[in-house]
């Protein structure tokens, strides 16, 4: 299954996860994830501001750290030609980010699930075929 940020970074805000969730937890601890590249640099991103902002702590990071790292997680690391030949066409057809075309183009290259809280992106993996798992 891919998963976006946004279903992952759920995890790390008490106030924000619900039983669905928490239900794609549990699920995802027996299955391989996979993820874009900038997976990465976007749950670096989310946390450094919520620290920033006081929503969580350091430490709150650090356990949520420590919960990925239980998970089989399988990063994909795209190449410039990825992103100009496949990426930014599969962007401009869908309207989507670059960002969340990422996300669509590797389930549908796996031919996997995806997961996500962004309604345009699940809206458009719908349109190619790809099966949505409700968060």
């Amino acid at each position: 299954m891919v998963i976006d940020a946004s279903a992952t970074l759920v995890w790390c805000f008490q106030d924000e996860i619900g039983e669905a969730d928490l239900h794609l937890l549990d699920r995802l601890r027996s299955e391989r994830i996979d993820v874009p590249g900038l997976w990465l640099l976007e749950l670096a991103n989310a946390l450094a501001l919520a620290e920033r902002k006081r929503r969580i702590t350091a430490a709150d990071t650090a356990g949520f750290l420590s919960l990925l790292e239980q998970l089989d997680i399988d990063v994909h690391a795209e190449t410039w030609r990825d992103v100009f030949s496949t990426i930014l066409p599969l962007s401009r057809a869908q309207t989507l980010t670059a960002y969340d075309a990422a996300y669509l183009d590797l389930a549908m290259r796996l031919g996997v699930p995806l997961a996500s809280k962004d309604r345009a992106l699940c809206a458009a993996a719908e349109r190619v075929g790809v099966e949505v798992v409700a968060v």
